[in-house]
């Protein structure tokens, strides 16, 4: 991988690796709008200002977007959501492999 590459990975992962910021993407995957309260619920256990902090974040690098009817994802946060779709399989299997143990 060219340093290009791993500069880019890095940025990603910088991002992502916020406190709750996943969850938040995760919790907007199904692209439904929802409201602060609404989002706040569904990721679970965040605050409200570490909720708008990562809001902000996820807005700042184009992942996130606000409507009238409330957050969602934007075409890139999208794409992201979609690839990680594979890591939800990937964890279903290893709990279950970790469970027969």
């Amino acid at each position: 991988m060219s340093s290009k590459e791993n500069a880019a990975i890095n940025q990603l992962f910088e991002k992502l690796e916020c406190r709750y910021a996943l969850r938040v993407l995760w919790a907007l995957r199904d692209g439904h709008p929802q409201t602060f309260r609404l989002l706040q619920d569904s990721v679970g256990g965040i605050t409200p200002n570490t909720l708008n902090t990562r809001i902000k974040e996820l807005r700042e690098c184009g992942l996130l977007e606000h409507g009238t009817d409330g957050y969602t994802v934007t075409l890139a946060g999208q794409d992201l959501l979609k690839r990680l779709s594979d890591v939800q399989a990937f964890a279903n299997r290893w709990v279950a492999a970790r469970a027969k143990k």
